[in-house]
Formats: C-alpha cells, sequence, structure tokens
C-alpha cells in the first residue's frame, strides 16, 4: 500500500492471485505517428513566486483534485507543465513536473527503461536518511542500483514466506478487532474503529511479515502503531493536504521538514523490536542476500511501517465506507457471494472465486487510491504520447501523475466519477491493464527490475478477505468511514 516494490517472475508463479509461470506486464504505449508533436503546454511561472502561487492554490484555495482539474481545463490538455508542494522557504527542492494525468501518458511512468525512481517517492522532496536509520531503503533505489535487487528479493522472500500464516494470523487478530467492537457498540451505541483496526494490522503484519508477535514486548503491543503512526506523519506532512484551518496549515505543516529527534526514541524502540524479535528473518537477510544487519532491520521496518501499515490504515477505511454508503443493495449481493463461495471458510483461494468481492476492492482502489501521487524521472530525452497528442521529454524532467485524476480517465473508464463494485467483474476484468494504484498496472508482475509493489497481490487479497470476512460473520454494516454504528451479526 501506501508501495514500495518486489518479485521476481520465477516468484510470482507462487504468489497469492497468480497461477504458476503466469506473468503478466503493460508496457506504456508507443507514440504514434498519427498524432501531433505538441510543445508541453503550461509553466512554472517566476522563480520563488510561480512556486508559491501553486503551492496555495493546491494546498489553500483548490485542494488537489481541483488544481489539477483547472489546469487541464485551462491547457486544453492532461499533459502541462505546473508546480507541487514542497516549495520555498525552507525547501531544497525543485518543484518543476510535468503533470501526466490521463492512462496513457501516466503508464510512461513505469517503463524503467525512459524513467528512474531515485529518491523521489515523493517527487523532489526526500525526508531526512535519519528517519530510516542513514539507510536509503528500497523505496528510494532505482532499479539500476545494485541494491535494489539484493532488497527486493529479500522482502518477496519474506512475503512468499509469510504467506503460509498471513491468513490464519489475519482472521485471528480480525476476530479479536470484531469482537471488541460489538462490545463498544452494546454500550455505547457506536464504535470507532480507526485506531482497533491499526492496531489489528500491527499486530497481524508484525507476525506474518517479521515473525515478530507484538505481546512479547508490552510497550510494542500498547504503542507500536502509534510510534509508527508519528514516524509516518512527520515524514509526509510537508506534501500533504491536511485541512486544517489556514494558514496555520500552511505556517505550520507545509513550511519545512520535521526533524526526526521527535520520534527517534519511539524508532529505536520498533528497531530493537525488530532485532530482537525477528531474528530470524534479520539473519536471512544477511546470510541468504548479503545484506547488513542495519539495511535488513531499516528496510523491514519501511517495508512494514510505511507500505503496509500505512497503506492498509488508508486503505480498508475506504473500503468500508464505499460499502456502507451504498444504496443499491451491494451488501446483500455480497453476503449472497461470501457465504455461497466460503462456505468451506475463508482463504486467498476462497476469495478469489467472489468477483464480486474483489471487484470492489479494485474499484475502490481507482477512486480511493492509498497513494494518491506517483512520480518518475527521465531517464533520457523520449517522447510522451497521450490520448490526443506526442511530447518531447527531455531527460531530468519530473513527471507527476495524480492517480485520483488518471483513474477517472473517461477514454478508458465508463461513467468515471461513478463507483460502480461491479465494474471489474467478466469482462471488466480488461480494465485491470489501466488499474495504476501500485506503481504499476493491476494485471502486471512485480519484479526486481521494476518498481511495482513488491506486496501488490496480497494487498489486494487481503482486502478482499477483509471485506469477506465482515460479510461471513455480518448481515449488514452501517456506519462510515471512520465508525461503525450497527453490525447485525449473521443469522
Amino acid at each position: 500500500m501506501a508501495g514500495t516494490t518486489m518479485m521476481t517472475t520465477k516468484m510470482m508463479s507462487s504468489a497469492p492471485g497468480m497461477t504458476p509461470g503466469q506473468s503478466v506486464t503493460s508496457q506504456p504505449p508507443q507514440p504514434s505517428t498519427s498524432l501531433p508533436l505538441r510543445t508541453i503546454p503550461g509553466s512554472y511561472g517566476w522563480p520563488l513566486l510561480g512556486p508559491i502561487s501553486d503551492r496555495l492554490d493546491y494546498f489553500w484555495f483548490q485542494g488537489p483534485e481541483k488544481f489539477f482539474k483547472n489546469r487541464i481545463e485551462k491547457h486544453q490538455s492532461t499533459v502541462f507543465r505546473t508546480n507541487v508542494p514542497p516549495s520555498f522557504p525552507f525547501f531544497r527542492v525543485n518543484p518543476n513536473v510535468i503533470a501526466v494525468l490521463d492512462c496513457k501518458s501516466f503508464a510512461h511512468m513505469f517503463d524503467m527503461d525512459i524513467v528512474e525512481k531515485k529518491n523521489i517517492l515523493v517527487g523532489d522532496f526526500m525526508p531526512s536518511v535519519k528517519f530510516t536509520g542513514n539507510i536509503r531503503v528500497c523505496a528510494y533505489l532505482d532499479t539500476a542500483e545494485p541494491q535494489h535487487a539484493q532488497v527486493k528479493n529479500f522482502t518477496m522472500d519474506i512475503l512468499k514466506r509469510g504467506s503460509k500464516v498471513w491468513v490464519s494470523e489475519f482472521l485471528s487478530s480480525l476476530d479479536t478487532m470484531c469482537y471488541n467492537l460489538e462490545t463498544t457498540i452494546k454500550e455505547k451505541g457506536s464504535a470507532s474503529f480507526l485506531l482497533p483496526m491499526q492496531k489489528f494490522l500491527f499486530e497481524f503484519l508484525c507476525k506474518a511479515f517479521v515473525g515478530a508477535d507484538p505481546s512479547t514486548t508490552p510497550e510494542i503491543a500498547k504503542s507500536g502503531h502509534f510510534m509508527i503512526d508519528r514516524w509516518l506523519a512527520l515524514q509526509l506532512l510537508p506534501t500533504v493536504h491536511v485541512g486544517v484551518l489556514q494558514p496555520l496549515e500552511e505556517i505550520f505543516l507545509h513550511s519545512f521538514s520535521y526533524p526526526f529527534f521527535l520520534v527517534g526514541g519511539g524508532y529505536k524502540k520498533l528497531q530493537n523490536f525488530i532485532l530482537e524479535q525477528g531474528k530470524e528473518v534479520v539473519e536471512r537477510g544477511q546470510k541468504e542476500y548479503g545484506l547488513s544487519q542495519e539495511e535488513t532491520v531499516h528496510n523491514l521496518l519501511f517495508t512494514l511501517g510505511f507500505n503496509a501499515f500505512g497503506g492498509f490504515s488508508l486503505f480498508l477505511p475506504g473500503v468500508i465506507n464505499r460499502v456502507v454508503s451504498d444504496e443499491t443493495g451491494l451488501q446483500e449481493k455480497l453476503v449472497k457471494e461470501v457465504r455461497e463461495k466460503g462456505s468451506q471458510g475463508l482463504s486467498f483461494d476462497s476469495v478469489k472465486e467472489m468477483e464480486l468481492v474483489q471487484s470492489v476492492v479494485y474499484e475502490t482502489l481507482r477512486l480511493d487510491p492509498p497513494v494518491p501521487i506517483q512520480y518518475a524521472r527521465a531517464r533520457r530525452d523520449f517522447q510522451l504520447s497521450s490520448h490526443d497528442s506526442v511530447f518531447d521529454v527531455k531527460k531530468g524532467e519530473l513527471l507527476c501523475g495524480f492517480q485520483q485524476l488518471v483513474m477517472k480517465d473517461p477514454k478508458v473508464f465508463d461513467e468515471p466519477d461513478t463507483f460502480k463494485p461491479d465494474r471489474f467483474v467478466g469482462e471488466g476484468k480488461k480494465l485491470l491493464n489501466y488499474l495504476y494504484w501500485s506503481n504499476g498496472p493491476q494485471s502486471g508482475s512485480p519484479s526486481e527490475s521494476n518498481k511495482q509493489c513488491a506486496g501488490k497481490d496480497h494487498v489486494t487479497l487481503s482486502a478482499a478477505l477483509f471485506l469477506a470476512y465482515l460479510f461471513s460473520r455480518y448481515d449488514s454494516i452501517s456506519g462510515d468511514s471512520s465508525s461503525f454504528k450497527a453490525l447485525v451479526k449473521a443469522t
């Protein structure tokens, strides 16, 4: 989620969601000779003033989605030049980007022959490496760097081994969470699930991914998820739209980077927890993949905390919100499918048979991607094509794709602004070639040679398992994206 990368073709044959030997890739479209060559519209404005003006529009006057929509209309193009935060005064970053906001142009960002991903997880801005133990973790490595293959193959191996207990730990932790929520609803009439969900996710991910049980360390069991929340927040605050009272947000959240020492104590405790309780996994990174102890631990923590925990924490509430806000009878259809296809128990294999459940997951990823913006830097000069034009891109220029608009491309998706639960059922599965949420298409295969999320299939199948569990346990659910008001037990 929120995602890094991983997986060789050989290992993909045993990954959830793929059949043996399957390797599906989606190559960026080649520029069409029938399309006109066009100069990229837009500009960066005057030095300092242009970036500040765009920053205020992005965070304050318009918000991210309207910011990009307005510029599409102004330039009559889904490809244009603009600035994205962070910017002046206290950041040493270049905010100049080429926005690519349709499926065809966006796809170029995943062709590693023409783009690179070195240190650009969040554009030209990179949090201090102190947040990751003075290690450039896999998310900041380009595929051309030898270390990338080492770390990614290690992470893929951890996921493969963790698959043996992934489902059982997931369901066990989820069962505890739901029992506690039911108790709270009886006592108070409603129950917020955000923090209970984070606690469930942290416990399950530690066990399945690292082989470390938080219950062995009381402080980690109680506060580990809070430690990760604070660690994540301080890295990302300069780049995200929070929605607090302006101009306070601009002054205190978007004007400077926060120092690591504010979360250093908690991060050190998490590091020690991994070292002590995940010894087997740490040793495997050293012995089998040639990583140092520090590289192993900090990459594990980043994948666990930033990619998996952070991504799921954003994505699963979105799934719930889409289901509980639906007024077309979706819940009844989910109950029927889950109890028919999952009658012998829930597993990755059983949820693969639940087309509607999976389609709901994919449609939520389309409209509510856990990572809203992706970036890539031109490795060389090349020509980029949108649906109607071809543009020259120069080596070193930064591409920026705002996924919530890309995934509403009307030339690809019918009724793009509408949540259609069955969009990806049957023939609709062809649209998975255009579902970019994981640094690549859903039909793609993560490998050491690309930057697609290593846990792509684990994410979608775990979300489907989450949804299937809820509707095997409950006949209906009411609430919103942060709380349950009623959980009607299955009769």
